[in-house]
């Protein structure tokens, strides 16, 4: 199988249950009401955390980085105004895809602890990022995956004085309390703007307001964010929200509540005590627009429900919106704005970010296709990918005969050589298909 092509699964091992995370339950709620924003600070200060400091490796490691992962074509294409033809394919880049600084960021920091700790066993939480191409490079590396055994990450494997690599999205409280009392040094890769979201939700539980978090409830992400909060509620879409603003407004069946939001919800929650106040925060990688509307709603909500003298004891709000996801997105809609024939989105079949993009070329109704690497494209006239909100197919004659125009845009987790590939991959395979005949 082909290195980008490959998702990375585990081989299961067999674990006693209650091993590592197997009494994760009990550990949690323990840790319910802790000051998880003290703990941060006192994590911080560890000698054996590390997260803002690098290991003074930095130019050679961003030498690597640049011969793995960047693109001499890509560039080209940025310099000639994002477009390129070649034959009869012309291909439009969005100005915005790709790598964002806080993906190179927690590259770049694995990379390094792996270089500044040559002899010690490394371990990861979690992909790094959802590209399939980089997390193999890790394993290549040495750098060891924490297994998901029935649902649970098994811990028990890693020791004292091993090496525990955070992914960008984050990890738990739950997670980094236990790695930090095992004795681990721990490499914290988190994206800025999700700990940003950790401190929202922080402020929320100090008001004693519910976090209306607008994400996916078991993206690593949500999973994280929701550890440090008290009581939350996980909305996927605006639909939810509505839902939610009607029940505040004016009541509804509990259970049907209850059920309707199963496993995206604190322990204990309760619609009709809970909502009473709320506070929004999000995943870092859904549509900002989307975000913007919940938001928006909520607060109308509360102004109808409570007045706007007593708004700001109901309702709190801050802007954890992720800029490169604006930025890629911004992009995306001024690409689609041109004259088309298909689209290509390139990330990780599990990259909430890089679906959301493929969302906003079928609601242009632009022939898109997601594909994960650039294996996907061929043999012949065929493409394998992933259509929004099902599974992985093929598709046969995707490409046109005759002059084509292509959109291509790409995840933040999806580095400019696979982009590169992709488009050479491309032009290969129209040079395959035959002209059709002038009549």
């Amino acid at each position: 199988m082909a290195l980008c092509d490959r998702t990375l699964q585990p081989a299961r091992v067999a674990t006693k249950r209650g091993i590592g995370f197997g009494r994760l339950g009990t550990y949690s709620a323990s840790l319910k009401k802790m000051d998880t924003r003290a703990f941060r600070r006192s994590l911080n200060k560890s000698d054996n955390y590390y997260r803002n400091q690098g290991f003074g490796e930095k130019e050679q490691i961003a030498a690597q980085m640049d011969d793995e992962y960047q693109s001499d074509l890509v560039q080209t294409i940025r310099n000639q105004g994002y477009s390129y033809t070649q034959g009869d394919v012309t291909i439009k880049l969005a100005k915005d895809f790709g790598f964002c600084w806080g993906v190179e960021r927690a590259i770049a920091m694995a990379y390094e602890a792996r270089q500044h700790f040559p002899n010690q066993r490394i371990w990861i939480t979690n992909e790094i990022i959802h590209n399939p191409g980089v997390n193999q490079r890790l394993q290549e590396m040495d750098v060891q995956f924490i297994q998901v055994i029935d649902g649970v990450k098994d811990f028990s494997v890693v020791e004292q004085g091993n090496v525990v690599i955070l992914p960008a999205f984050g990890a738990s409280v739950e997670e980094m309390k236990l790695l930090s009392e095992r004795g681990c040094a721990i490499v914290d890769t988190t994206c800025p703007w999700v700990s940003k979201v950790w401190t929202t939700v922080e402020k929320h539980k100090k008001q004693a307001f519910t976090s209306i978090i607008h994400g996916k409830h078991k993206h690593e992400e949500t999973v994280a964010t929701k550890s440090f909060a008290n009581t939350y509620l996980v909305v996927l879409n605006l639909e939810e929200a509505q839902y939610v603003a009607d029940y505040i407004l004016n009541g509804g069946n509990r259970d049907e509540f209850l059920s309707k939001f199963a496993n995206a919800f604190s322990e204990g929650f309760d619609p009709d005590r809970d909502l009473a106040a709320v506070g929004i925060a999000n995943q870092t990688t859904m549509l900002k627009g989307e975000t913007e509307q919940i938001g928006k709603l909520l607060e109308h909500t509360m102004l109808k429900k409570y007045g706007p003298q007593a708004i700001n004891d109901h309702f709190s709000s801050f802007n954890t919106i992720c800029d490169a996801t604006q930025e890629r997105q911004d992009a995306m809609f001024e690409l689609v704005d041109m004259n088309m024939d298909l689209m290509v989105v390139i990330g990780g079949f599990n990259s909430s970010n890089t679906t959301h993009l493929q969302e906003i070329a079928i609601e242009r109704g632009i022939p898109s296709y997601h594909i994960d690497s650039p294996h996907r494209l061929g043999p012949g006239n065929q493409i394998e990918h992933q259509p929004l909100h099902a599974f992985t197919t093929t598709s046969q004659d995707w490409l046109p005969a005759g002059k084509v125009v292509i959109g291509i845009t790409s995840g933040a987790s999806t580095p400019d050589k696979s982009v590169a590939q992709v488009i050479q991959r491309i032009f290969q395979l129209k040079t395959e298909i035959p002209t059709p005949a002038v009549v």
